[in-house]
C-alpha cells in the first residue's frame, strides 16, 4: 500500500532549520537514502517555497475559474513537498514518519490505488 507523506512547513520549523541548515540537510538526505535503500521510497518532490508564491484556481458555481495569489488555505503553514512511501500498512507509514529527521509537521494520506 502507498502513502503520501506530506511535509508542512511552519514559521517555527523554518527557523529551526535555518539555524543549522547543514545538519538538517544531512539528516534529511540520510533519511531519504535509508528509505530508498529499504525499498520504501517510491518518489517525491520538494516545492520551491522561497522564490514565487502559490496561485490558487477555484471554479465558481457556474464553472468559471477565478485565480488568486496565495495558497488555498492562508496562515503560517506552507506545503513544503511530499514523498510517496510503499509500506505494508498504516502502522508502518506512521513509524517511518516518526523517524523523519527535520522539524516540519507531517501529514500521512493513503493513496487511492486503481483496482
Amino acid at each position: 500500500m502507498k502513502y503520501a507523506l506530506v511535509i508542512v512547513e511552519t514559521d517555527a520549523s523554518r527557523a529551526r532549520i535555518k539555524a543549522d541548515r547543514d545538519a538538517y540537510r544531512k539528516a534529511y538526505e540520510t533519511w531519504i537514502g535509508d528509505m530508498a535503500a529499504a525499498g520504501k521510497l517510491v518518489g517525491g518532490d520538494a516545492l520551491d517555497t522561497g522564490h514565487q508564491g502559490p496561485v490558487t484556481v477555484r471554479k465558481t458555481a457556474e464553472g468559471v475559474p477565478t485565480v488568486t495569489e496565495g495558497p488555498v488555505h492562508g496562515g503560517e503553514e506552507t506545503l513544503g513537498g511530499w514523498f510517496v512511501l510503499e509500506v505494508a500498512d498504516r502502522a508502518e507509514a506512521i513509524a517511518l514518519a516518526c523517524g523523519f529527521p527535520t522539524p516540519e509537521a507531517l501529514e500521512l494520506r493513503p493513496l487511492l490505488e486503481s483496482a
